[in-house]
């Protein structure tokens, strides 16, 4: 699990695709690797990775056809920059909101504008996720826990504080940039009950 937090932005350093699957290396920058072994999980870009091996500075990931289909990665090279997130220890502080690390789709930026100091963003996420996303809900882009301002149908609005914006990879946006969506555990799991009461 995770909080949406971002720790560190890095970059990718390596990129080796085969048919089916590609490992990614990553430049972790200022998130600290103590501790870290193969099979530790570290989420980037909002998607939760399994680490292959530790690099010195960074770290390798098998991503499978299920990650690159479902996520961002597909579309990514090295030098690109991402977020990157440890997975929570038990009694760490929930600043955000509980992130799976499980990535539910691909959105889009509509729009980008300046709001004093902060960044005014409209973004469209895909139909079937569109339902999970609530005003004054938690949204989790590309790793980001964030506050939806207002949505209609497929858009929804989200305002990025300054702190925000110099701690993430956000303020590169810009129209067209496509961003890994995690809609809330908590409305997947009430839609699910719902369902179930009525079969």
């Amino acid at each position: 699990m995770f909080s949406g937090i971002i720790e560190s932005v890095g970059n990718i350093t390596a990129v080796n695709r085969t048919a089916t699957n590609a490992r990614f290396e990553f430049e972790t920058a200022t998130l600290s690797l103590n501790g870290a072994q193969p099979g530790s999980s570290i989420a980037v870009n909002g998607a939760c990775l399994t680490v292959v091996e530790l690099l010195g500075s960074g770290f390798s990931a098998d991503l499978s056809s299920e990650t690159l289909a479902c996520t961002t990665f597909d579309e990514l090279e090295v030098g690109a920059r991402v977020n990157l997130e440890s997975a929570l220890v038990l009694g760490d502080s929930l600043d955000g909101h509980l992130v799976t690390g499980h990535v539910d789709g691909v959105g889009t930026v509509r729009s980008v504008s300046d709001e004093g100091d902060s960044l005014f963003l409209e973004l469209t996420a895909p139909s079937d996720l569109a339902r999970y996303i609530a005003r004054k809900g938690s949204v989790c882009i590309d790793g980001v826990s964030l506050t939806v301002n207002s949505i209609a149908k497929e858009v929804f609005r989200l305002m990025i504080v300054p702190h925000t914006q110099n701690h993430t990879i956000i303020a590169g946006y810009a129209p067209g940039v496509r961003v890994n969506i995690e809609v809330d555990l908590i409305a997947r799991y009430l839609e699910r009950f719902l369902q179930y009461t009525e079969e």
